[in-house]
């Protein structure tokens, strides 16, 4: 990762760790959208390739909150991976785990959260330069294997459960060791209102709050 990103990355991490998730989403909400999940603290934002022209909706986040980190889900090539970094993307993140897609990632400096549900997809994952690592689906990665993970990995590897999150369940995966969410359908959906997920946002920021203050 370059130092730039690095250090952005680190700042993000530190303020609130959660990712959002932006499936669905379209280019001409991107702003708004934006607005409420930045006033509301988020700076990571994430914008799956299966949604309605996703390079645009990436492009237009990153021009428009330069302090984000914008990027998408979904990436399962090398190609996609170039093609998001070209529209500005700095965040990679993939359901499962694939060496290529990691690898390129590293390599342009970008920062990769493969999706893993073993410790063997995880080891391999940060073998190929992965940033940190996400549980995914956290529905079958409940906390106790959290903390089975946790205790075999170095304790700077960062670990994001991601799939049916929500705020009532974050203190649980804090204390196994989570560092951070992946936040999907309870915090957007497709033609949410804007003032909707501004106060998704807050519950969920207050959640983490919590959880560290716990």
């Amino acid at each position: 990762m370059n130092t730039n990103l690095d250090l952005a990355w680190r700042q993000a991490v530190a303020a609130l760790p959660l990712v959002a998730i932006l499936r669905g989403l379209r280019s001409e909400e991107a702003d708004a959208v934006g607005e409420a999940l930045v006033a509301g603290g988020f700076r990571l934002l994430e914008v799956p390739l299966n949604s309605p022209d996703p390079l645009a909706s990436i492009a237009r986040l990153a021009q428009r909150f330069p302090d984000a980190i914008v990027g998408a889900g979904t990436v399962r090539t090398a190609d996609e991976v170039r093609a998001v970094q070209d529209a500005g993307g700095r965040l990679i993140v993939s359901p499962h785990f694939d060496a290529r897609v990691v690898e390129t990632a590293a390599r342009l400096g970008l920062v990769a959260l493969p999706g893993v549900m073993t410790p063997s997809e995880a080891f391999a994952a940060l073998d190929a330069g992965a940033t940190g690592l996400k549980l995914f689906p956290a529905e079958m990665i409940p906390p106790g294997a959290v903390k089975a993970l946790r205790a075999v990995l170095a304790p700077h590897v960062l670990l994001f459960p991601v799939g049916g999150i929500a705020p009532i369940t974050m203190a649980a995966y804090r204390a196994a060791g989570a560092n951070g969410f992946g936040i999907g359908s309870a915090l957007y959906q497709p033609g949410r209102a804007a003032d909707a997920i501004a106060a998704s946002a807050q519950a969920f920021a207050d959640a983490w709050t919590g959880t560290i203050r716990a």
